[in-house]
């Protein structure tokens, strides 16, 4: 496609459309993603171009949804289910991690799970548990499932066609608080589904995030720009498999890294990375990896969310921390 201008939401109706057209098995299913177009409209339109046969309204059953995507698969068809809220997936988590993540080895390899299962996640639209998760970290630690995170309207044109493609089932997570944020789309994908992407170059210290986190991350660097400090901000994309080189290239480079993402840092994608730098590159630190992200509490009521989740100042502090050591 020729390059234009769309919001996150929107890169993604249109990644999916460029999918049905493609590939007659593609089907879509989720609650109130036919006439309505999704609670985000991020299926508007395609109900009536492709027919309710292949844009399908479900009844409010997450694992129902599942088990059925399941089902299609193993007959043939690319099913791209639609889960409401981050919150709402638990119902089907059963589904996703004893029988989704497994067919593919159980059969040794002769069964594939071309599913690709679409979550909106992350917190910063006002709304409240169950609304505001960012549970990645399930689904990361899953073995045979890919988890990736969009963070642009490219990315998200591009990495959800990618998703669509592979024949290994695909947790694509969607950040709410960016659906509306405009941005070019290119006419083809930077790199190949599990890679990470630097998007600023720097020299100081290394920034990985992912998802909603990304444009903090970026403007966090502008800002230390002012100061003359050069951050290179890492968007991850990829959470399972973890582009483990990207990463480590990155702090070889800088000697210093900073891990931000929503989720508690509790067992979250940083401690994992934090974990991988020192273990590979302990001696090209010239500081410890630090976290920024949610605190270890359920996620807190509308009015004191912004409280909760990490911002430009707890990033530009996590980076004073890392340079004053």
């Amino acid at each position: 496609m020729a390059a234009t201008t769309l919001t996150l939401a929107k890169g993604i109706t249109s990644g999916l459309r460029a999918a049905m057209e493609r590939d007659p098995k593609v089907v879509l299913m989720g609650e109130d993603i036919g006439k309505l177009g999704g609670v985000f409209r991020v299926t508007e339109g395609l109900q009536k171009d492709f027919g309710e046969d292949r844009v399908i309204d479900t009844p409010l059953a997450e694992a129902g949804i599942l088990g059925t995507a399941i089902g299609m698969a193993l007959r043939g068809y690319r099913p791209v289910v639609e889960i409401q809220f981050d919150g709402f997936v638990y119902p089907a988590f059963d589904h996703i991690v004893s029988q989704v993540a497994k067919l593919r080895a159980r059969s040794l390899g002769y069964v594939s799970m071309p599913l690709v299962i679409r979550i909106p996640f992350g917190g910063g639209i006002g709304a409240v548990e169950h609304h505001s998760e960012s549970n990645e970290a399930y689904f990361a630690h899953t073995a045979g499932l890919r988890v990736v995170a969009c963070s642009n309207p490219h990315d998200a044109h591009w990495m959800i066609q990618q998703a669509i493609a592979s024949d290994d089932p695909v947790v694509f997570y969607e950040p709410k608080r960016r659906y509306w944020d405009k941005g070019e789309v290119g006419d083809g994908p930077d790199g190949a589904l599990g890679t990470a992407r630097v998007l600023r170059e720097g020299t100081d210290v290394s920034l990985f995030a992912y998802g909603p986190m990304v444009k903090t991350c970026l403007q966090a660097a502008e800002a230390a720009q002012e100061e003359g400090r050069s951050l290179e901000v890492v968007d991850l994309r990829s959470l399972s498999p973890l582009d483990g080189e990207a990463v480590l290239a990155s702090v070889r480079k800088t000697g210093r890294a900073v891990v931000v993402h929503e989720a508690s840092t509790f067992l979250g994608l940083g401690a994992e990375i934090s974990a991988m730098v020192t273990e590979e590159a302990f001696h090209h630190l010239e500081a410890p990896v630090l976290r920024v992200g949610g605190y270890n509490v359920p996620y807190p009521p509308s009015r004191v969310e912004e409280e909760f989740l990490p911002d430009l100042d707890r990033v530009l502090d996590a980076v004073d921390r890392s340079l004053a050591y």
